[in-house]
């Protein structure tokens, strides 16, 4: 009956440290492709602010006095915001 026992514990201990490989394998499998990603983002971050830039060069030349009132709106809100006097509501 021990003999039972202790080849149980044996076969659960292979089997937890199977799942531990797996699970560690997996992780570092999961970090890899993090660190890739992030390789990329970084990559292309040149590409998409000069688009975004251009996209916003062609409404502001598209249309000159809305993007002049936009620009004064959001001057003046954040006046507004910096020139609070403390405690003052």
């Amino acid at each position: 009956m021990d003999k039972d026992r202790i080849g149980g514990a044996g076969a659960a201990t292979g089997a937890a440290q199977k799942l531990y490989g797996e699970a560690k394998n997996a992780a570092y499998e999961a970090a890899d492709a993090t660190v890739g990603y992030a390789k990329d983002a970084y990559e292309n971050s040149a590409d998409i602010f000069r688009d975004g830039s251009q996209a916003i060069a062609k409404k502001v030349k598209d249309n000159p006095l809305g993007s002049m009132l936009i620009a004064g709106g959001i001057g003046f809100a954040l006046a507004r915001l910096l020139m609070r006097r403390p405690g003052a509501r």
